[in-house]
């Protein structure tokens, strides 16, 4: 059902407000903020943009799906209600927010904002000398919003603290009015090459992964009174622990659809790692209603700490997983010691929203990787020719209706990605899949050279560039192999130069210089010829098949 009205993000986050305002939307480190003063300092945030003279500068009609009329700003930030305020503020001054992994080394995050052409850029005072080192390369960014934390870092030269501007006044000459056509970006993690700005239209991401349709519903709210009277029935009810960072898309997804239903989030005190003893305290005793997890890597940890029966989890209803599998014996424990909980595995994309999920619970059978569709998610046929029926076999998990415009300044990309198939817009980014008999589909995996690793999507020509920039390399390939802490973790197949050597210590020194520290290989192996085909392309079945073996010459 199409909308009758076109929802913009901040607008969401106003009307909720508006309707709810003396109710708790976000607990951290002893702050239990309520609807109205996030939005209060939401505003004060938006004003301050607005008076630097960020905002749009060309409407949506008059653009190419894969350009922007609008000044982006980058959040580099950790978890924190900052995160949340900088976003939807953005949005209200109609400049386009987009996430920053705080994790990426000089040489990505220098790629990232002039990609980007970012103008202005919030980022924790633990990163100052991050952004030091590239601003003079950055010419187009002017305005810098720097958040206080324990690191105790100086403010750059230009920079202002954030607290000093979340009470700024509205400028003279007034505020813009936000479009649901304004934009929502999400860099990817780089699964298919260099990371990439999906640019999506807000009402579009806000009907496709952000609340503006209900969870397993398949009508859409169409009026903002519609918003309202949705967050004064479920008031107060929903409830997240988050602990994904707010820099990947599903946390972000899952934070705006507690708030289009009138619900909070908390956030564990500890942002720097993951703290399972602190995070079960924190679910005890907020009585939290959902706690996502990305795979075995975060599931692993807080199962740990539940199954020593210290702690009162009655009131937990769900686990939601999405980002990475869950293994069959992880999710089987979970159950085992929590009886009375849900497993929910969500299927989705940067470029698709959420697509489908999956329910486990107690003493209910369930097939691995295999998920109930929504109404607008199908299969694309291998050649892209046609749209599978329920036991065509295997092709493109693609999603219809409400899709991103493009890549940001790569028209190429955009038109690969997002092709028209009989009249119909698609999003197929590349997972193969395959259409069961009984209407599931069975979730294959990314086609394009990836490891998954804790969460963390890793590109492995990415990887294979930074282990050559050794110059003892000759040849290299990267592969993935099982991991019981991460799911996947990361090989290095390495030929050396004749007569030459490194230990991997060297190796990964190397690395280090191009790559973050999580895209680092676990380990290196030696071999007198890397085996590429004869147009020179890497055997990846021949690299995963060797990745696996190492495993058994460590047993």
């Amino acid at each position: 059902m199409s909308s009758a009205v076109s929802f913009d993000l901040s607008s969401v986050f106003h009307t909720v407000a508006e309707t709810l305002p003396d109710h708790e939307a976000l607990i951290w480190r002893g702050q239990r903020l309520t609807y109205a003063q996030l939005d209060a300092r939401i505003d004060g945030v938006a004003h301050y943009l607005t008076a630097q003279g960020l905002g749009c500068h060309t409407e949506r009609d008059q653009l190419a799906p894969h350009e922007s009329g609008q000044d982006h700003i980058g959040l580099y930030l950790r978890n924190g209600n900052q995160y949340l305020e900088a976003m939807v503020a953005g949005y209200r001054a109609r400049v386009a927010p987009f996430n920053v992994n705080y994790r990426y080394v000089e040489e990505e995050l220098l790629y990232l904002l002039t990609d980007s052409r970012a103008k202005a850029l919030v980022y924790g005072a633990e990163f100052a000398p991050c952004v030091a080192a590239i601003r003079d390369r950055l010419p187009e960014l002017r305005v810098l919003i720097q958040v206080a934390d324990s690191s105790g870092n100086e403010l750059l030269p230009g920079a202002v603290d954030y607290e000093s501007i979340v009470s700024t006044p509205e400028p003279a000459g007034g505020m813009p009015t936000p479009s649901g056509d304004d934009l929502y970006i999400l860099y990817t993690g780089g699964t298919t090459g260099m990371p990439k700005g999906v640019l999506w239209r807000q009402h579009d991401i806000f009907m496709s992964a952000m609340g503006g349709r209900p969870f397993g519903s398949d009508t859409s709210l169409s009026t903002y009174a519609e918003l309202a009277e949705q967050a004064r029935t479920n008031a107060g009810f929903r409830s997240v622990l988050m602990i994904p960072p707010l820099m990947h898309g599903a946390a972000q997804w899952a934070a705006f659809n507690m708030f289009s239903t009138g619900g909070w989030m908390v956030l564990p005190d500890d942002v720097d790692r993951l703290n399972a003893p602190a995070v079960m305290r924190l679910a005890e005793r907020e009585r939290v209603l959902s706690i996502p997890v990305v795979g075995d890597a975060i599931a692993r940890p807080l199962l740990d700490e539940i199954e020593t029966g210290n702690y009162d989890l009655s009131g937990l209803v769900t686990i939601t997983n999405g980002g990475a599998p869950l293994s069959p014996t992880v999710r089987e424990r979970l159950l085992a010691a929590l009886p009375n909980l849900m497993v929910l595995d969500a299927v989705g994309a940067s470029e698709t929203g959420m697509q489908m999920t999956t329910m486990a619970a107690k003493g209910v059978e369930q097939k691995a990787a295999t998920f109930t569709p929504q109404h607008d998610t199908a299969i694309i046929s291998t050649d892209f020719a046609h749209v599978l029926a329920p036991g065509d076999g295997e092709g493109w998990l693609a999603r219809r209706a409400y899709v991103p415009l493009g890549y940001l300044g790569d028209a190429e990309k955009s038109a690969r990605t997002f092709p028209t198939i009989d009249g119909v817009r698609w999003s197929v980014p590349g997972d193969r899949a395959r259409f069961l008999e009984d209407g599931q589909i069975e979730l294959l995996g990314r086609d394009s050279v990836t490891i998954n690793s804790g969460g963390e999507k890793i590109f492995a020509e990415e990887v294979e560039r930074a282990v050559a920039s050794h110059p003892a390399v000759y040849d290299v390939v990267v592969a993935g192999r099982p991991s019981e802490r991460w799911g996947s973790e990361v090989v290095a197949i390495v030929q050396f130069a004749e007569g030459q050597s490194a230990t991997d210590a060297q190796l990964a020194e190397a690395c280090r210089e191009h790559i973050a520290h999580y895209k680092l290989p676990k380990a290196f192996i030696r071999t007198d010829k890397v085996l590429r085909s004869p147009a020179g392309k890497a055997d990846y079945r021949w690299a995963k098949e060797l990745a696996v073996e190492s495993l058994g010459a460590q047993a």
